[in-house]
């Protein structure tokens, strides 16, 4: 009889129990954050420099996912005085990475960004088509009147420094055609339509189309990348968030996966 007695007794304390945890339970869970409430939001624009395409839209990627709240919208890639050239006319932007501090001086001097920081760096090299068929091997080599080569404009990052390299060289180069971005200096290149270009080293990482000949004096050009959340950013929580990532540790094993320097 004792047994039988206290089998209910004590299915009853356990009842009691298990309804005082799972007030308990409510309470801690009604009080405490909930993930999203505790996620950033908004959304992010992007204007970069041409040679950070493959660089940026795996960060971006990668920030997207830690990150679930924020939509990043399609990077502009462009050359950096072009999209420096849009955000002083009033293009509303986020976050501003450039291939060189002259043109981030623009953005700067005109008050729409203060303390950019560098977050990467980049040196130039000779890029051929593969195979190399009109047998270029150095920077006097690109001064043959027989050669065709398609260099940057002087005012793009890319351009200013293949002119430095060049003048450091001694060599005297007529380009057949100057281009407003890296990219498209090494899309004639890759495509056979000039036998050769100055191009960043990591623009010709991965790509089959092209061989990379390293030019002498090219370690003593340097071109150095600054990043900055514009002062009228339009979500500027997720800006400065995004440039903070690019600064740290995840962003930068990004970018020296795919061949850029250190800052």
């Amino acid at each position: 009889m004792r047994r039988r007695t206290a089998l209910p007794a004590l299915l009853a304390v356990t009842a009691l129990l298990a309804v005082g945890c799972s007030v308990q339970d409510s309470l801690a869970t009604s009080s405490s954050p909930t993930a999203s409430e505790s996620e950033l939001t908004g959304t992010l624009t992007i204007y970069a420099a041409a040679s950070l395409g493959t660089a940026f839209d795996e960060i971006a990627a990668a920030f997207e996912e830690e990150n679930p709240g924020v939509d990043v919208q399609p990077i502009s890639y462009d050359g950096s005085s072009t999209l420096a050239t849009q955000i002083i006319g009033g293009a509303s932007v986020d976050v501003f990475a450039s291939a060189d501090e002259a043109n981030m001086q623009k953005v700067v001097d005109e008050g729409l960004a203060t303390g950019p920081e560098l977050f990467a760096t980049n040196t130039l090299v000779i890029a051929v088509p593969a195979g190399n068929p009109a047998g270029i091997e150095t920077l006097a080599d690109l001064a043959d009147p027989d050669a065709t080569v398609v260099l940057c404009a002087p005012e793009v990052p890319c351009g200013a420094a293949s002119q430095t390299l060049l003048e450091n060289a001694g060599v005297t180069v007529t380009p057949a055609s100057s281009e407003q971005n890296v990219t498209a200096v090494l899309t004639k290149v890759a495509a056979g339509e000039a036998d050769a270009g100055l191009v960043y080293a990591t623009d010709v990482i991965g790509n089959d189309d092209v061989e990379a000949i390293v030019p002498e004096g090219a370690d003593e050009v340097v071109n150095r990348y600054p990043i900055v959340a514009l002062e009228d950013a339009p979500d500027a929580a997720v800006a400065a968030a995004f440039v903070a990532y690019v600064l740290g540790e995840h962003g930068q094993a990004i970018l020296a996966e795919l061949g850029f320097g250190a800052p």
